[in-house]
């Protein structure tokens, strides 16, 4: 899978889980969640089961703790991608 087409499909599952003040055109890669596109704790876990479901991948704990931007999401699921 291309580096775009794994942002694509981050993007999609991001933007259902966005406040209705935050656009999807604000999401970028440097986009934080919390911060910038303003996503709760509870929400951030949804997307990170999404991601395990759309990338069939794992995710621990620790890697939840270091998902504080998109780039860092697609960071993670490109190593567990190659882990697996």
């Amino acid at each position: 899978m291309q580096e775009n087409e794994k942002y694509q499909k981050l993007k999609e599952i991001i933007k259902i889980y966005l406040p209705e003040d935050v656009s999807v055109d604000q999401i970028s890669l440097e986009s934080d969640f919390l911060e910038e596109l303003n996503i709760n704790s509870a929400n951030l876990v949804d997307i990170v089961l999404d991601v395990e479901d759309a990338f069939d991948i794992r995710l621990e704990n620790e890697d939840m703790d270091q998902m504080r931007t998109v780039q860092d999401a697609l960071k993670i699921i490109d190593k567990k991608l190659v882990d697996d």
